[in-house]
């Protein structure tokens, strides 16, 4: 039985893409070689079905600041979804640029926060959205995402995808694992559900999170979500701290739907910590109001 839980515990802005020792080693991770250990989530993450998910900067030089994804155009105009966190609010547009796939840098010329968001993720991850129109369009990220619109995400293997820094479930994140600006993907099993809390109480978890659980090799650590004490895939891992923005995907039978906006996590990013995104599909009303051309899958 999944178990369904709130931000018991404080959350922040995850720390780390941290993956599995056991995967960072063999694919040549090692000590003076820690940045090759992460060729997996690399390949993973370079994947055509994730080409949309996009790198921002504060300053157009350094790309693991954090994430978004293309929505598609309209009117000359590229929308990018991403996390409310990611801003210093007020959320003005100077704040950051983005890369296209090419390596163009877009700046910002419009944005909209979720209305409910409050600048807290140990409450309101679950409306932790942004939705960024850029100066011009993006025509090299491949087909238009498409929104999943559905509830069942629980028990679920997700990948998410993002620009953050790396480590290794035993360490967490270290600067000497991370080189290069390229995304990184990991996996994750979805042992925590919830559903929208609308109105949003003050000072309470307003729901509308999708929770996952790093296990350790040896199935050792207790899974804090009441799921599986042991790593579903090779490739499962945490969030990141640049990872923040991008998206978190499912494959379904339809193909590949976005589900999730990489939203927080817990603790120090090691075996035992959690990762948190706000669920997409509770949403769709509110995204589509701004982006009236994005693609949903069907209800």
């Amino acid at each position: 039985m999944l178990l369904t839980v709130g931000l018991a515990f404080a959350a922040m802005p995850a720390e780390a893409v941290v993956i599995l020792d056991s995967t960072w080693a063999e694919e040549g991770g090692g000590p003076d070689n820690e940045a090759a250990g992460f060729g997996a989530a690399l390949r993973l993450a370079a994947e055509p079905q994730f080409r949309a998910v996009l790198a921002l900067s504060t300053d157009g030089e350094s790309w693991g600041e954090a994430s978004g994804t293309w929505l598609g155009n309209k009117d000359g105009h590229a929308y990018i979804l991403s996390a409310a966190h990611i801003f210093d609010l007020p959320a003005t547009t100077d704040q950051y640029v983005v890369r296209t796939p090419g390596g163009d840098t877009l700046g910002i010329d419009h944005l909209w926060v979720l209305p409910e968001w409050n600048g807290d993720p140990n409450t309101r991850a679950g409306y932790d959205l942004t939705i960024l129109r850029l100066d011009g369009e993006i025509d090299d990220a491949g087909p238009q995402p498409v929104l999943y619109t559905g509830g069942n995400e629980a028990g679920k293997l997700i990948t998410f995808v993002g620009y953050g820094n790396r480590g290794i479930g035993s360490a967490g994140e270290q600067e000497a694992f991370y080189e290069g600006s390229d995304k990184a993907a990991a996996q994750g099993i979805v042992d925590s559900w919830d559903g929208l809390v609308r109105p949003p109480v003050e000072g309470e978890d307003a729901g509308n999170e999708l929770g996952i659980f790093l296990a350790k090799e040896d199935g050792s650590i207790e899974n804090s979500l009441g799921g599986s004490n042991w790593p579903a895939t090779p490739l499962v891992g945490l969030l990141g701290s640049g990872d923040s923005g991008g998206s978190a995907w499912m494959k379904t039978k339809a193909g590949w739907l976005l589900v999730g906006v990489n939203s927080s996590g817990t603790g120090e990013a090691k075996y035992g910590e959690t990762s948190w995104f706000c669920r997409v599909s509770s949403h769709r009303g509110w995204i589509a109001s701004i982006f009236p051309d994005a693609r949903f899958s069907p209800p």
